[in-house]
């Protein structure tokens, strides 16, 4: 596995993982960002194989994830609109040119958000086991996908506050155990994402992030400004790919359907059979290839 470079932005201190094309020059760089509970490890599947057709890959640690730490005390916390920005000051450091977002569950909403703020950042947008326009606390919500967030109604409360913080192996591996079909990781998969979670900002940061978005805990002034900009989600012009898992038990496959009216680009949605909330775990071959199709498709764009 690659070493993590490490970058100062405005905000952070970012962990990063690159994948370098063997035989050739980039001939265009991929950004992939990581959802939770999880880690940059996790895309080296999918990573791989992109490098392999000639991109560059970066894989940043999120902020409480890995060796990533937040550097400004009036930007500690987890919210939405946070992530969306830490992405911008990542492209903006490394001098990233329209780089390729992909993303998976908070990842996704990172680089959706990273598109909202700034239309013409990104050359495509890659989706995953999110549904764009689903932050907004207001949103309906069917019963079947309140039963699949009773863990964001759970940290909500002091006792899930103490969970997160002091028993998070367990609660995270909940999480690995049933929102795929079964048998989905290794042992060594979860411990090597354990490592990502012992941040000592993690906890603050997760529970900042899944208490704001529900409206029990304030923003942070400093985005104040993004969140504007974001809520109501904006129609985004960048091509969009999103890929779902059809027994996702996380976000229900129909949290996806019906988005097209927020892209005003080229717009693809493919439900993936017998797969679950980790996609690019799960089968990492079938996403680099749907996702590289998508790009050759839009060669040019």
């Amino acid at each position: 596995m690659n070493d993590y470079h490490l970058i100062n932005t405005d905000s952070l201190n970012i962990g990063y993982l690159e994948w370098l094309p063997q035989q050739s020059e980039p001939v265009n760089t991929a950004v992939l960002l990581h959802g939770w509970p999880d880690c940059p490890e996790g895309w080296a599947g999918v990573a791989e194989k992109l490098a392999d057709a000639g991109y560059r890959v970066l894989a940043p640690a999120l902020r409480g994830f890995g060796p990533t730490s937040i550097r400004s005390a009036d930007r500690r916390g987890g919210q939405l609109a946070a992530l969306g920005r830490d992405l911008l000051e990542f492209i903006d450091t490394l001098q990233l040119d329209k780089p390729v977002l992909i993303g998976h569950d908070w990842g996704a909403r990172a680089a959706s958000n990273a598109c909202g703020l700034v239309p013409g950042v990104a050359r495509h947008l890659v989706m995953m086991s999110v549904g764009y326009g689903t932050n907004d606390p207001q949103q309906k919500l069917s019963l079947v996908q309140v039963r699949n967030y009773w863990y964001h109604w759970y940290m909500a409360t002091e006792r899930g506050a103490h969970t997160v913080r002091q028993d998070r192996e367990a609660f995270t591996r909940m999480m690995w155990d049933t929102w795929s079909p079964a048998g989905w990781y290794t042992e060594a998969d979860f411990q090597q994402a354990q490592q990502a979670f012992r941040n000592p900002e993690w906890s603050d940061v997760v529970l900042h992030s899944y208490r704001h978005r529900w409206g029990f805990e304030t923003g942070m002034p400093y985005y104040h400004g993004d969140e504007v900009s974001l809520n109501p989600a904006p129609v985004l012009d960048v091509p969009t790919l999103v890929l779902h898992g059809d027994t996702d038990t996380c976000n229900h496959p129909d949290s996806s359907a019906r988005k097209e009216h927020f892209f005003s680009g080229r717009y693809q949605r493919t439900l993936l059979p017998g797969i679950g909330h980790f996609p690019h775990r799960e089968v990492p071959a079938l996403v680099a290839k749907a996702v590289l199709s998508f790009l050759d498709e839009g060669a040019g764009q």
